[in-house]
């Protein structure tokens, strides 16, 4: 029996035995004092459907006159992956009972020897991967910022016996989650909405994130990781158009910081006559990406007034800025962009509201939306009025501005602005009220990609969003399935260290994204040099190649040293969603001293490439590495640099010789 074919008999046993059993169902709540676990005690009522490559399962029960549950499961029968959501309800007249200890998984795991395999999150970690043997200790992971791969990471490589179990929580707001080990057994249990602890109204309902489970066979980390990024690719990542076609990596460039005007981390500083001599440089040079990426400061405040520097402090009105751009003249310019054959993408940053007097009175806006006080509040996205608002301004944008993407970003943790509303419906309603305003806020936010999403459709846009959160704060899974980061980090705009060292272990989860594509001592610079070199550029393939710079302002860019990068990013492009292997250990991007090596490959088509660096304070000029999926035939090596060619040696392996410290290597592979 083959490795995939165990692997789906694994899935269908989780499918067929604990999500298609209520009484095993693995999540758990207490409900008016009592606690459940799964749906047992209830009389629950389970309904199969599906056919071809998914099945599912929906199982209803009543709590009482006022409560209803429901959980909705999947089988997706190529990868025996399973997921599931489960659903509240008061259906009934009056405020139900309190709903509290809400867990959306609670599951145990057999196998002895148990390993948990994952990566941190983005701030303060820098996605750090760790192994952690819970043989020995439990391993406990708390995000209380509302954002939800900000310093912990919601996705876990469980392994358990002679196999493991990939998961994921999907939902962008608070979580948590234990696994803990006894004996040949270990227990999971996570929460989503942490707080949550209410009685519901008649009419409302919550939910809980949607748990993703993908088990496996054997304990290969490389295995585990290939079958997670190829299901990935065919059932999480959003497709490209209202046709359906699947999304193919892509280029980007900004234009902000070529305007010869004073910049503040987006397009602030851009106008009406800054972007065509962009443009025209980038055509001349032959460096025309994808998309233009037009990003935060293009609004005007609240006021109405032009924003020249705090484009962190005047957001909500998205309402183009008519002294940068008067009349027709941004749409001119993303015309002139689509006739190149471009595409044009736009922040908006829609969770924020500032100054809510002027924004109330200028723009529409009602008090009673924004969550908080002060000059900075959350919006109040869990409102239905208030969220039709906030959808209608930024496709009114989108539309009059020929936009094609929507780019999302988040600068607030709004987990601690969400208690101020529960604390007051507490109060108003007498009955405890925490966490309602967090899961319809997230209930509201995912709507409101969906909103877009559709709208997109329907005009022949782009189906998918860009999810940023200050860098990779909005990378769950659910989210995943709407979106993607353009920037998997703010960081990433630093050192080709830190890039390398997130490469090592962010691909492994999220195969499609992007990072920077330059090297600086800060976020925000842009070196007066020739450009990013080959090592730089090399550290930065991934499937989107974002790059921008002071194009027509700085004299010393060698655009034939752009144009060789861009051109073999291109050469590679589409191995990068392929299988790929980490050949050498993850390191801090403090830790400079070792080679690092990736390897992608297409099963399909045999072929692939090998990228590899030594560091800057790597001592030793050569480095062998063997090529895991080389496993059986013959594969031609050929040195993208000298031009040499070669077979690889299955004994052996490749024997890498870079004379000089921070230099690099790229062979690209051909199975014969």
């Amino acid at each position: 029996m083959s490795e995939n074919s165990l692997n789906i008999r694994a899935g269908e046993k989780i499918f067929n035995e604990i999500l298609s059993q209520p009484e095993n169902f693995p999540a758990a709540f207490t409900y008016g004092g009592r606690e459940y676990r799964g749906f047992s005690g209830l009389n629950a009522r389970k309904m199969t459907t599906g056919g071809g490559n998914e099945r599912r399962v929906i199982i209803n029960a009543r709590l009482d006159a006022n409560m209803s549950v429901r959980a909705e499961a999947r089988i997706v029968l190529p990868y025996g992956q399973c997921e599931y959501t489960v659903w509240f309800e008061n259906d009934g007249k009056e405020a139900s009972d309190v709903l509290s200890g809400v867990y959306a998984l609670d599951m145990t795991f057999e196998g002895k020897d148990p390993v948990l395999r994952g990566c941190m999150g983005d701030h303060d970690n820098w996605y750090s991967a760790y192994e952690h043997d819970l043989s020995k200790s439990d391993k406990y992971f708390l995000s209380l910022g509302g954002r939800a791969t900000h310093i912990v990471f919601p996705y876990f490589d469980l392994v358990h016996g002679n196999g493991g179990t990939m998961a994921a929580i999907g939902w962008a707001g608070t979580w948590e989650a234990l696994f803990s080990s006894e004996d040949k057994t270990t227990r999971v249990r996570a929460k989503t909405d942490v707080s949550l602890n209410a009685a519901l109204l008649p009419g409302e309902k919550v939910r809980t994130g949607q748990v993703v489970l993908l088990p496996y066979k054997g304990r290969d980390y490389d295995g585990a990781t290939n079958l997670w990024r190829r299901w990935y690719m065919e059932y999480v990542l959003p497709k490209a158009n209202d046709k359906g076609e699947p999304l193919t990596p892509f280029s980007t460039a900004g234009f902000m910081s070529d305007t010869g005007l004073p910049n503040s981390d987006g397009s602030i500083s851009e106008r009406s006559f800054t972007w065509k001599r962009t443009l025209d440089k980038l055509v001349s040079e032959k460096m025309v990406p994808d998309f233009r990426w037009f990003d935060a400061g293009w609004y005007c405040d609240p006021e109405g007034n032009t924003v020249e520097t705090d484009w962190w402090g005047t957001v909500g009105t998205w309402e183009l800025d008519r002294s940068k751009w008067e009349g027709d003249s941004f749409l001119q310019s993303n015309e002139a962009c689509h006739r190149l054959g471009m595409k044009v993408l736009a922040w908006f940053e829609p969770e924020r509201v500032t100054n809510v007097p002027a924004l109330c009175r200028n723009f529409g806006y009602k008090e009673e939306w924004s969550i908080g006080e002060g000059h900075v509040r959350t919006n109040d996205l869990g409102n239905p009025e208030c969220l039709a608002w906030t959808l209608g301004r930024i496709t009114k944008f989108l539309g009059e501005h020929g936009v094609d993407m929507y780019r999302e970003d988040n600068n607030s943790d709004p987990g601690f602005a969400w208690p101020y509303k529960d604390n007051a419906e507490t109060v108003k309603y007498g009955v405890p009220r925490y966490g309602i305003t967090e899961n319809k806020c997230i209930c509201g936010h995912y709507a409101l990609w969906d909103g877009i999403i559709e709208y997109c459709r329907e005009h022949g846009k782009c189906t998918f969003v860009d999810s940023c959160a200050s860098g990779g704060g909005r990378n769950d899974i659910e989210s995943m399935r709407r979106g993607f980061p353009l920037m998997r980090s703010d960081f990433d705009r630093t050192t080709s260290a830190m890039r390398l060292s997130q490469t090592s272990s962010f691909c492994r989860w999220i195969p499609f994204h992007g990072s920077s594509t330059k090297e600086s001592d800060t976020q925000l610079d842009y070196k007066k040099d020739s450009g990013s070199s080959v090592y730089v550029a090399r550290a930065s393939y991934l499937p989107i190649y974002n790059y921008g710079g002071e194009f027509t302002h700085n004299e010393l860019l060698d655009y034939d040293l752009m144009r060789r990068n861009f051109g073999e990013w291109k050469s590679v492009r589409r191995l990068l969603t392929k299988d790929m292997y980490v050949l050498t250990p993850w390191r801090h991007h403090t830790d400079t001293s070792h080679w690092t090596a990736f390897a992608y490959n297409d099963p399909g088509t045999g072929e692939g490439i090998l990228l590899a660096f030594r560091m800057e304070d790597a001592e030793s000029d050569t480095f062998t590495v063997k090529l895991p999926f080389a496993d059986g035939g013959g594969y031609v090596l050929k040195n993208a640099d000298t031009g040499e060619t070669g077979l690889y040696d299955h004994d052996n392996g490749i024997k890498l010789t870079l004379k000089e410290k921070k230099s690099s290597v790229l062979i690209y592979i051909n199975k014969e």
